[in-house]
């Protein structure tokens, strides 16, 4: 492999104290071990590319799941949604009665 992309997370910033967050806001220790797992795969991708012919980008996802504060950015799908997340939203807006989680081998 001689080219990543890193799906990494905002959790990497830890409980940041000056907000709002920017690329320059230093990495803090991780509040979750889902953030432990972000730091520690940057550090070793960081690493990887100094000393080796290879090159590696770090995204730092902050609201993949979510809508604009304005409401006029967000997921609806149109039709039957293909993942959770449009469900929820849509119980929440009122579009939907109830949200049904189907199975019975995770404790929801």
């Amino acid at each position: 492999v001689s080219n990543l992309i890193f799906s990494s997370s905002c959790t990497v910033y830890g409980a940041a104290t000056d907000l709002p967050v920017t690329e320059d806001t230093l990495i803090q220790k991780a509040e979750s071990p889902y953030g432990t797992t972000k730091i520690l795969g940057e550090d070793i991708i960081q690493d990887f590319a100094k000393h080796k012919a290879f090159k590696s980008i770090l995204l730092r996802y902050f609201n993949p799941v979510g809508a604009h504060p304005t409401a006029q950015i967000g997921e609806l799908p149109l039709g039957v949604p293909s993942n959770l997340i449009p469900f929820v939203t849509q119980t929440a807006a009122g579009i939907r009665a109830q949200l049904t989680v189907y199975g019975d081998d995770y404790a929801t």
